[in-house]
């Protein structure tokens, strides 16, 4: 693993110019608690997780508390309180670990080649600095015949990107959704999960905790005002665009196949993790069509019920926390905020955004 002084949990990192202490717009870097500003590209006020508009480096600033590690032993969780339904954070990492291994559809060492060229390790700036695409090679015809990853790449075209846009699913798209859902399911990846969230009374039946990861991640929700714009899945797997900037987008799917129609333009990296086969880690910097992503990480060479199963592990366990896991002998933290402007079923939450952030 590469590290920096100024290395941040969300992969971004501080500016070095002049001994600045602040950060770039996207990060909390010597910001915390500061005056609401509505020109702030994201926001690190005590208010911001309610408002659901906190930088993605809030939890390494300004919450430490919920990413320090401390909790150990039993993590009480809302109605999960008071009995042997607490998952603790040892369950956690033994289960991702579970997850890992059982990832037979991730992507073997030979069939994915990057090029991530310049470490960007100081003055982080706009600017692409590495004149080649990031990704030379995947191996498209073994990895997205796969019916998870067939089922996933269906689901990509069926958004618009900005935020502000309201989205109206077809019957098609909507079926889309249910058969990439059922492919998933079919995983060995999941059916851990399942057994695992059953057996600590989350879900009484696998319809049950289909049924609710279908609204958790594809029920819609407005982040602007009340367009229906926005759902999880969108965010986090496909990519939005809000006040100039590109938001969520952490798959690597996804930028694969953005970059091989040239619409997405790689700028550099500052993170690297600590894996030595697939899935990997990238913290990286990029255009996507005349958009800036300054703060982004992703898994590479993840299946696509890898992702969706951290993620949805870490939400249900973990939910508006860093999540500690270990996948593949190392320590992994995946942070997840909750939607909390509207909800379904029972007063239950959307997830807003899931992401990696370093150990």
């Amino acid at each position: 693993m590469k590290t920096w002084a100024c290395l941040l949990l969300a992969g971004a990192f501080c500016s070095l110019a002049s001994g600045s202490l602040y950060g770039p717009p996207d990060s909390c870097k010597g910001r915390c608690n500061e005056k609401y500003n509505p020109k702030d590209v994201c926001h690190c006020n005590s208010k911001c997780e309610q408002h659901q508009n906190c930088c993605e480096d809030y939890h390494s600033h300004c919450h430490q508390a919920n990413a320090d590690g401390k909790e150990t032993g039993t993590v009480f969780d809302g109605e999960f309180s008071s009995s042997d339904d607490a998952i603790t954070n040892e369950e956690l990492q033994q289960t991702s670990e579970q997850l890992y291994q059982s990832d037979i559809n991730r992507a073997g060492e030979a069939d994915i080649t990057l090029n991530k060229q310049h470490l960007a390790s100081k003055n982080q700036e706009n600017k692409d600095q590495s004149p080649e695409p990031l990704f030379s090679y995947v191996n498209q015809e073994k990895l997205f015949s796969k019916p998870t990853y067939a089922s996933f790449i269906k689901l990509l075209d069926n958004y618009h990107k900005s935020v502000g846009t309201g989205e109206e699913f077809t019957a098609e798209q909507l079926k889309e959704q249910d058969n990439f859902l059922s492919e998933v399911m079919k995983t060995e990846v999941m059916k851990v999960l399942y057994k695992f969230l059953h057996s600590k009374h989350r879900y009484g039946t696998e319809a049950e905790f289909v049924a609710d990861l279908k609204e958790i991640w594809f029920g819609l929700y407005s982040r602007g005002k009340d367009e229906h714009d926005s759902s999880g899945f969108e965010h986090v797997f496909i990519g939005e665009v809000k006040k100039g900037k590109v938001s969520g987008f952490h798959n690597w799917i996804r930028f694969y196949l953005l970059e091989k129609q040239g619409i997405i333009n790689y700028f550099s990296y500052n993170y690297d993790g600590p894996w030595t086969s697939y899935p990997d880690v990238l913290g990286l910097q990029f255009n996507w069509d005349g958009f800036y992503k300054e703060v982004g990480t992703a898994f590479i060479g993840s299946s696509p019920e890898l992702e969706f199963g951290l993620y949805s592990l870490c939400f249900i366990a973990r939910p508006g926390k860093v999540c500690q896991l270990k996948i593949g002998g190392h320590n992994l933290g995946i942070q997840t905020y909750t939607w909390d402007k509207s909800t379904y079923g029972n007063g239950k939450k959307y997830i807003a955004t899931a992401y990696v952030v370093s150990p």
